[in-house]
């Protein structure tokens, strides 16, 4: 299969490096064009997102929001829309609004494209491992054409019907859901550490008695370990998740009173300068509030 991946980022990287051991074709774009330095001369390497298209059958997206989906997707001249032969699939991994997700949809009917949603839950770790778990919706007989893409990046697929923004709904809720973990880990490490309790030993605790989680440990141990560089995903990305998160909320009429709060203290964190520190630096608001000694972003 012809693919093109727009976007090497910390996601967007690994996944063009697994589709090239599986044999598939790949093009490349990227803004920072250093970025495919360390794939060689295993990809062909496009100078815009329209050359990058007007070569692939499928072209993935991994950008990082809206704007930047605008930027690559519907630039006049440049951009992946227009470049694109009839027939031929968008895949977009990226955490996108719905409303941006719609538009997708419509421009490439109108151009005559098939169009997917496939965002991915994992981190960048996961996604170097090729264990990310693909969230996708769209025509089934598109999908199943997708299906070797998705099995090279990820261990696990599950579609959730045939209109594309459903998964960008599932992929929101999913990360409001984490953004809510950060939040109760982050109040109740300031209770136990008020206490005397090291917040490792409490982690060993509940997520041995209550969850048995892979991602209580995960982000609980970075949390007690204030450990936030380098960052997995940044907290103002996480701000934003949340933001789209109570758009949707809103286009459905589903009050998310806990997303308002989030809200609040995303932008806290970034206020205190946490906005390009792991996510998982949310904890430190509740830290901070607690008048515990947290880990200075200035130091």
């Amino acid at each position: 299969m012809n693919i093109a991946v727009l976007g090497l980022g910390n996601m967007g990287l690994p996944i063009a490096r697994h589709l090239v051991a599986a044999g598939h074709r790949v093009g490349v774009y990227n803004r920072s064009p250093g970025r495919a330095d360390v794939l060689g001369t295993q990809v062909h390497r496009a100078t815009s997102p329209r050359e990058a298209g007007a070569a692939a059958d499928v072209v993935v997206t991994m950008l990082a929001d809206d704007q930047a989906v605008e930027d690559v997707v519907f630039a006049t001249h440049s951009g992946l829309l227009p470049g694109m032969t009839p027939g031929a699939i968008h895949v977009s991994m990226s955490t996108i609004s719905i409303a941006m997700a719609r538009r997708l949809v419509d421009a490439h009917r109108r151009a005559g494209h098939e169009y997917v949603s496939a965002p991915v839950f994992g981190r960048p770790e996961v996604a170097e491992s090729a264990q990310l778990f693909v969230v996708a919706a769209g025509r089934q007989a598109v999908l199943a054409k997708c299906r070797p893409l998705f099995d090279a990046i990820a261990q696990g697929v599950v579609t959730v019907g045939d209109d594309p923004p459903t998964a960008n709904v599932v992929k929101l809720a999913g990360n409001f859901a984490i953004a809510a973990m950060l939040e109760t880990l982050g109040e109740t490490f300031a209770l136990v550490r008020r206490a005397g309790v090291p917040p490792q030993l409490f982690l060993e605790i509940v997520n041995g008695a209550l969850f048995k989680s892979p991602l209580y440990q995960n982000y609980g141990t970075l949390v007690a370990e204030q450990r936030f560089e380098p960052p997995g995903f940044r907290l103002k990305l996480g701000f934003k998740d949340v933001r789209l998160a109570l758009q949707a909320g809103e286009s459905f009429t589903v009050p998310l009173p806990l997303a308002s709060l989030l809200r609040d203290h995303f932008l806290e964190a970034i206020a205190h300068g946490d906005g390009d520190r792991d996510w998982a630096a949310l904890a430190e608001v509740s830290a901070r509030n607690a008048g515990l000694e947290t880990s200075d972003v200035h130091a």
